[in-house]
């Protein structure tokens, strides 16, 4: 639980990044540091009779009690834009119909988190975005009581009006100038959650007018005077270099200005710094720039390039290969290491060992790839949806050779993430042609580029075994083989860490020149398929009930003598039990079949239920049964979406989703190819969320991980088979009903 009394900002901090500004107070405000005003933007209201000074991330309250927050992180659709400043309003104590909402831009000196990424924005900014607006609040009810001549404990609050005993009234408007030059003080009281007025109610998208209207958002909407576009020729396939092209009929084509090529920057970046080799291309590539995307794409489609060979051409029935013999073999780095699992498995009187199998996947965002960049010799802007914008800018100097502080960087709204814009390939691309050519440039993927020339999650193999001794699991063995990234599927301290005495966490990798990052709910997306799988199978073995079987092994995990164990025994326990509770697990009609999961990650605890019916002799996804347990909850209506999402998303993936290789080029490169799940095959998702006053936790990722495993689960009460590898349907014999069930 969290504590309602904070002293973490600095009152010098706080000082350094407030000032009184034409008739009006700024506050500044970042996730985890202070934010001093910089950086002059575009007010939501007619300010303009107010002279402000220039600010990047804070509060905004004018004379006439307009206050506009500005939101630091990057808005990838998780709904940070809305719940990062309702939590400063809360604390603030306005009314939330009156709070004007913008984006902030990356400001490097001042912000030590402006990610999009991992599920952390509002677990990181939790008690910054509170002590903002709490003392804000402080400061104008000590005005306030300054001017009547009384001590502020007498004096309330209430959106945005400061009460006496007498029962006189001020706003914040009208104490806005002698708040200012108050000093900031050192502690003040929070809220309790009992007190929110914003925070635990439902909450409208602060875009979302701008959004179903049409309005400029996204990076694509975009524009700038002298802007041109670029469309790039890419590597047929992974492993390719370019060796010559011909560009004659494209540069006769309709709007082609000019076509040049790149590389020669990236190569430097990528020699100097050998990390970023599986995230950005070596190769030269060739650069059509036009006056509208449609004649770049159509430009780069006349271009005739020719490409050798620089690395092996891979393919997914090699990667296969590679990746059961690594399984295979003894090359491991182990993360982790209980007990004696070679003693236990020998003294075992049972022993089950799976292998689970998983694909590449694409990101597939709505809105493909796309960056703004002007080069010049003042200062390097970029304009885009990047969902890290400080990495990317750093990046970007480092190419160009120039300071960070000539980069300025404004954050567009995503129109999708998942990972793939972690990366931020496209950003090097503008950079580098807009400064080849010396103009403002919008490079924009095709579709085609971007499931081609993508980064991709990656391949991977997992192979679990259990020992059991005396009708108890004494031994766990889990190990992982990895296309690149060993880190990514893995995690060691979660569950069953600490419920089996003999423990042990592997990890082998293969090294491909198929770029790979993040996808997401990056380390757990198919691990959580496979290990709630093996349990429910183990369940079996063992012939004990799955669910009894997991709450035993939570009763046997002490955090307390652990610190590795990152999860809580007794919060995943409350979901169960209200899970099992809520899908009304075991009193189902006959024709229902029910898969449980209960899993944690992104500090989150979730538990799903899978309802599945048969429909015409198939077994069909009908509903999903999903409970979370994520702390203080800021905008339920927001995390619905999330939850919801989250869960469809990984019912999808895990039925449907998969991008093969053959020769190092993707097998399909558009919607009409990759099967994504439709909106008829979606199921009902009835999501509980737990109340409590623990501080909130991760919810953009945690709930697709467990959805795949409850499906499988299901599918497995379905139809008496259990499926081992992803896509479900990749192995259809698996999903047929077995007669006598159609015929009931």
């Amino acid at each position: 639980m969290s504590s309602n009394k904070t002293n973490a900002l600095s009152r010098r901090a706080f000082l350094r990044n407030s000032s009184l500004a034409g008739g009006g107070m700024i506050i500044g405000f970042n996730l985890l540091n202070s934010c001093k005003p910089k950086v002059v933007a575009e007010p939501a209201i007619d300010l303009a009779s107010l002279d402000y000074n220039d600010f990047n991330a804070f509060i905004k309250i004018a004379e006439n009690g307009a206050v506009t927050i500005f939101s630091p992180n990057p808005e990838i659709g998780q709904g940070v834009k809305t719940s990062m400043p309702m939590i400063i309003a809360e604390e603030l104590d306005v009314a939330w119909k009156d709070v004007y909402v913008e984006q902030g831009i990356l400001d490097t000196e001042n912000y030590t988190r402006q990610v999009a990424g991992g599920s952390q924005s509002i677990r990181q900014g939790w008690d910054a975005l509170r002590q903002t607006g709490a003392k804000a609040r402080h400061m104008l009810v000590s005005a306030a009581a300054a001017r009547w001549g009384v001590d502020p404990s007498e004096c309330t609050v209430s959106e945005g009006i400061i009460t006496n005993a007498a029962g006189e009234t001020l706003g914040y408007g009208d104490v806005v100038n002698e708040a200012a030059q108050l000093e900031v003080p050192e502690e003040v009281e929070l809220k309790k959650p009992k007190d929110y007025k914003i925070m635990g109610k439902n909450a409208g998208n602060v875009d979302i007018h701008k959004i179903v209207t049409g309005q400029p958002l996204f990076g694509l909407d975009y524009k700038a005077d002298g802007m041109v576009y670029a469309a790039v020729v890419r590597p047929p396939s992974f492993g390719h270099k370019l060796v010559s092209f011909d560009d004659s009929e494209a540069r006769n084509m309709p709007g082609v200005i000019d076509i040049v090529t790149i590389g020669e920057k990236v190569r430097g970046l990528l020699a100097e710094d050998p990390s970023f080799s599986s995230k950005i291309s070596s190769s030269d590539k060739v650069v059509v720039i036009a006056k509208t995307t449609w004649q770049a794409f159509k430009a780069k489609d006349a271009i005739k390039a020719t490409w050798e060979e620089e690395t092996p051409m891979e393919s997914t029935e090699q990667h296969n290969k590679i990746l059961t013999g690594l399984l295979d073999g003894n090359k491991f780095n182990t993360m982790r290491s209980d007990g004696n699992i070679k003693k236990a498995f020998a003294e075992a009187d049972q022993v089950l060992e799976r292998t689970y199998e998983s694909p590449f996947l694409p990101h597939n965002c709505m809105e493909p790839m796309n960056f703004y960049a002007n080069v010049t010799p003042e200062k390097v802007h970029l304009v885009g949806p990047i969902q890290t914008p400080a990495w990317k800018a750093g990046l970007v100097a480092k190419m160009l050779g120039r300071d960070e502080k000539d980069i300025l960087l404004e954050m567009t709204r995503m129109g999708g993430g998942f990972g793939r814009r972690l990366y931020g390939d496209f950003v090097i691309e503008a950079a580098e042609i807009s400064q080849t050519i010396n103009k403002p440039v919008k490079v924009v993927y095709t579709r085609e580029d971007d499931m081609e020339d993508g980064i991709y999650r990656m391949a991977i193999k997992y192979r679990i075994k259990a020992g059991i001794k005396d009708g108890k699991v004494t031994a766990y063995h889990l190990k992982e083989a990895a296309v690149n990234d060993n880190m990514y599927g893995l995690i060691p301290n979660f569950f069953p860490a600490g419920a089996i005495e003999n423990y042990q966490v592997d990890v082998a990798n293969y090294k491909s020149n198929i770029t790979t990052g993040a996808w997401r709910a990056p380390y757990t997306n198919f691990l959580a398929f496979a290990e709630q799988s093996f349990f429910d199978e183990l369940a079996e073995m063992m012939e004990v009930d799955k669910i009894q079987l997991r709450l035993d092994l939570l009763d046997k995990v002490k955090p307390e003598d652990d610190e590795r164990i990152q999860y809580s025994p007794d919060r995943m326990k409350e979901v169960i039990k209200m899970a099992v509770e809520k899908s009304g697990w075991g009193t189902k009609p006959s024709n229902v079949y029910q898969g449980f999961v209960n899993y944690y990650c992104h500090n989150t605890h979730v538990a799903e239920v899978a309802d599945v019916e048969i429909e015409n002799g198939n077994p069909v996804v009908k509903k999903i049964t999903c409970v979370v347990d994520c702390g203080i909850v800021v905008n339920p209506l927001g995390a619905m979406n999330q939850i919801e999402g989250g869960v469809i998303d990984g019912v999808g993936h895990s039925m449907f989703g998969e991008l093969a290789f053959v020769d190092g080029k993707p097998t399909a490169n558009n919607f009409d190819r990759y099967r994504m799940i439709r909106m008829k095959e979606a199921p009902v998702v009835e999501t509980y969320l737990m109340e409590n006053e623990h501080s909130p936790t991760g919810l953009g990722e945690p709930t697709l991980p467990p959805a795949g495993g409850a499906v499988a689960n299901a599918l497995k009460a379905a139809t008496g088979n259990r499926l081992y590898i992803q896509p479900f349907t990749k192995t259809p014999e698996l999903l047929k009903v077995p007669e006598k069930e159609i015929i009931g």
